[in-house]
């Protein structure tokens, strides 16, 4: 058995409570779940299947709860590809979301037409961030990418989101000046109104 001195265990106490202090446990969310998405080109449904990928059907759940997605925009629209969206649109609850990245989940399922995913910068680095898929995109299966559901009403309001600034939005700027920015240099951008959960099944 290893021996910590008196000063050495204290140390390890304070490291542990701010590490519970600064990673926060998630609750599970319902096994399957419905977001209603009311956006400025029409409203959708999603449907989660958590066994899928759990940590993202997880954070998803608890964002959606927070409000988090009300008044984001589509930032990132690439016909024949994926919208992506989930900066907010104020810039300190973005920050505080932003601090909080969740651990990759197995790709368990296809990155199929309609399906949603987490966009990420990289292994372990997925917070708010999401894409609907608008074509088969098998090969992001291989990169780590791991739905945790799909869009079973309103595929046609998806397919509405206006794509006219395709990548031009500066996500810096998103995250430092939010919808102020986003709503003066591109004032045609589709937008989220609300996101709600409709159907939480257990």
């Amino acid at each position: 058995m290893p021996f910590f001195s008196r000063a050495c265990l204290v140390a390890l106490v304070a490291v542990s409570a701010m590490t519970l202090a600064t990673s926060p446990v998630q609750a599970a969310s319902p096994e399957t779940f419905q977001v209603k998405f009311e956006t400025t080109a029409g409203d959708f449904v999603i449907e989660v299947t958590r066994k899928w990928a759990p940590l993202g059907a997880d954070r998803f759940h608890e964002l959606v709860l927070a409000g988090f997605y009300n008044d984001c925009g589509f930032f990132r629209v690439i016909p024949n590809f994926m919208v992506q969206f989930g900066i907010n649109g104020d810039p300190k609850v973005q920050a505080k979301w932003k601090a909080l990245k969740i651990k990759d989940d197995p790709v368990t399922q296809s990155n199929a037409r309609g399906t949603i995913t987490f966009a990420t910068a990289g292994p372990g680095t997925r917070t708010s961030q999401l894409f609907i898929n608008y074509k088969d995109n098998k090969f992001l299966d291989g990169q780590g990418f791991a739905p945790f559901g799909k869009v079973v009403e309103g595929m046609a309001a998806v397919d509405k989101i206006n794509p006219e600034y395709r990548e031009q939005p500066g996500q810096g700027q998103i995250q430092s000046s939010g919808n102020v920015y986003l709503k003066k240099q591109f004032p045609n951008l589709s937008f989220i109104k609300k996101a709600t959960i409709v159907k939480p099944k257990k």
